[in-house]
């Protein structure tokens, strides 16, 4: 691969923008409800069904209800998205914002990360 092409790639990386927000995951079994913020929703959706179907997941209540009712027990939702312009500035602070006026929304669900 040539360097003018690397060159755009990176500065397509660079100029993506991807979904952010608050993520759920909900247990119809128990209607117990799991939250996290991500900057890329796709990715994080992965990374928590890896590690749940490896058996990793930090948060141990989650992990159990996983390995009991099992994956199809549980719908994956976007609860609250993000809007914002600039993909290089740190969006951090106002993922919590939208973190923190969910759970005070709905005070029964639980954080997937203490």
């Amino acid at each position: 691969m040539d360097t003018k092409k690397k060159k755009e790639i990176l500065m397509a990386y660079k100029e993506r923008h991807p979904e952010m927000g608050v993520i759920s995951f909900r247990c119809s079994a128990t209607d117990e409800e799991f939250l996290t913020t991500a900057t890329d929703i796709p990715a994080k959706f992965r990374r928590i069904q890896f590690q749940l179907s490896a058996g990793n997941c930090p948060n141990k209540r989650l992990q159990k209800l996983w390995s009991e009712y099992g994956e199809n027990a549980f719908t994956l939702q976007v609860v609250k998205s993000l809007e914002y312009d600039d993909p290089q500035e740190d969006h951090t602070e106002e993922l919590e914002t939208l973190y923190e006026l969910y759970l005070l929304e709905n005070p029964q669900a639980t954080r997937i990360w203490k």
